[in-house]
């Protein structure tokens, strides 16, 4: 068993590398003005890591759907245009606590606003959907930006039900989340869930994989300020 864990590891981070070398191939292009203070060594160093910290949450996105790719329950995929219809919108309106949007299920077609979704599980065992937005939660949000987040993981909510039915999957749960994988939650929960969370909410073994990819980021981001080479 141990080495059928370490053969899916490896795949796994082969099938990471790509995104790696992208993201580190974008930051050694960074631009950068050089600080008077900082001078041309670290105004570089501060561009790349601004930039590192952009990139890195994408790339916690993508290792937790190609992880999950290795589950045989899961079916897993990302949506780019997720539609949220008129009718969610006024629903919000009507200024509800927000658990009980978990109960309302809304028709999915008809829409005056799409959004990105990082990923979309179907659990063939349970019958349930999951969708899933990714962040590092590794600093705050303003109030603004905490409302709009809650406010579109509420609409994704009641529409999901019957985004999986126009799927042609057989939902008979659905739920809506914001992972943000660092620990700093700028929505309650439950409609979130941090790193050390993830194992026992998909019942499957992913931290250590996407730290994994972590350390491999890591490393060719250190290499690539310190030496200027990936």
């Amino acid at each position: 068993m141990k080495e059928r864990h370490t053969e899916d590891l490896e795949a796994f981070l082969v099938r990471m590398q790509p995104t790696l070398n992208a993201a580190l191939t974008k930051l050694a292009d960074t631009s950068f003005r050089s600080d008077p203070i900082g001078g041309a060594k670290y105004s570089r160093a501060t561009s790349i890591i601004s930039s590192a910290y952009k990139r890195h949450g994408q790339i916690l996105g993508r290792a937790l759907l190609e992880r999950l790719k290795d589950c045989g329950r899961f079916q897993v995929w990302t949506e780019d245009e997720f539609k949220l219809g008129p009718a969610s919108r006024l629903e919000l309106q009507k200024a509800m606590p927000p658990a009980a949007y978990r109960e309302i299920s809304m028709l999915y077609g008809e829409y005056d606003q799409t959004i990105p979704v990082d990923l979309l599980v179907f659990d063939s065992a349970t019958g349930g959907i999951g969708s899933y937005n990714v962040k590092r939660g590794n600093g705050e949000y303003d109030a603004g930006k905490k409302r709009l987040i809650l406010n579109e993981l509420l609409r994704t909510q009641m529409h999901l039900r019957d985004y999986a039915r126009s799927m042609g999957l057989p939902a008979r749960g659905a739920t809506a989340y914001i992972v943000f994988y660092y620990g700093l939650r700028s929505i309650p929960e439950p409609f979130s869930l941090v790193g050390d969370d993830l194992d026992q909410h998909f019942g499957f073994p992913v931290q250590a994989a996407i730290e994994a990819v972590n350390a491999r980021f890591r490393d060719g981001l250190y290499a690539l300020i310190e030496h200027g080479a990936i």
